[in-house]
């Protein structure tokens, strides 16, 4: 074992998390009460990638029961529980999940938050939702099959995950400032990719010393065929471009991309 495999990652990512909650960055930064109100009379949108989600990936949320996977942060739960759906929200840092309850003391929403690691839902029953909604983030776990595993658990058949993830060619160039200034790309690590297994340990050192969140590259073998896998079907997809491009490849195609699926059915016999 490697000194880089003995990091945790998982706290480290959890505190990298509830620092950018406290700072309030983009995907920190709590909705206004203004979208709330929108939200209570039909106006609503709601973001998997950078661009709103087709009105028809969820449909009437009204009594719907919604888990907000790994998406706390004061932005998509509170939108959707002004809406009209019932949602609790699950998410590894504290300080995110803190955003969605000021927002639902702000604004008299009721929701639910539940703190944990995405890859174990064991707090909640087997088909105890009718959507997962899982906004990009599961580039912070090293393997993604055990969370396709957990959602597809707690889903009731019938019930969809609404999922988001990078194109996992992001990771895959090297990151020298100069070949970006360039707008070159030299291909330098194999999928999947993992900043602790990846990194030279003097850039790993200062990805910790910087407080940034360790990252993942899955293969789109496991972040689509995983959940085919899994047993779900897709019955939509999308792409979308990345507003702020910090890689070469940002700048030409889209790098963000999102399933949706449904939970097939259980055979005759078989445990949903």
């Amino acid at each position: 074992m490697s000194s880089n495999d003995s990091i945790d990652f998982l706290s480290h990512n959890r505190a990298a998390w509830d620092r950018q909650a406290t700072e309030e960055r983009e995907w920190s930064r709590p909705v206004s009460s203004e979208l709330i109100a929108a939200a209570r009379h039909g106006d609503w949108r709601v973001h998997l990638t950078p661009q709103p989600l087709p009105a028809d990936w969820l449909g009437d949320v009204r009594g719907r029961r919604i888990l907000c996977l790994a998406s706390a942060g004061g932005q998509q739960a509170p939108v959707l529980a002004a809406a009209g759906a019932q949602v609790t929200v699950f998410d590894l840092s504290d300080e995110q999940l803190m955003q969605d309850r000021r927002v639902a003391e702000r604004d008299g929403l009721d929701l639910a938050t539940v703190q944990g690691d995405m890859r174990d839902l064991g707090v909640f029953a087997d088909a105890q939702f009718d959507i997962v909604f899982h906004p990009i983030s599961n580039l912070y776990v090293p393997d993604v099959r055990p969370v396709w595993r957990e959602c597809h658990r707690v889903l009731k058949a019938g019930g969809a995950l609404l999922a988001s993830f990078y194109n996992p060619v992001v990771f895959i160039g090297d990151r020298d400032p100069a070949l970006l200034a360039q707008g070159l790309v030299r291909p330098l690590y194999k999928l999947p990719y993992s900043d602790l297994g990846d990194l030279p340990p003097e850039a790993l050192e200062k990805k910790r010393q910087n407080g940034e969140a360790m990252v993942f590259g899955h293969s789109l073998a496991d972040l689509i065929g995983g959940q085919i896998a899994t047993g779900f079907s897709i019955d939509g997809f999308l792409e979308d471009a990345q507003p702020h491009p910090r890689f070469v490849v940002d700048r030409f195609m889209p790098t963000f991309l999102a399933t949706r699926a449904v939970k097939r059915q259980p055979l005759p016999g078989a445990t949903p």
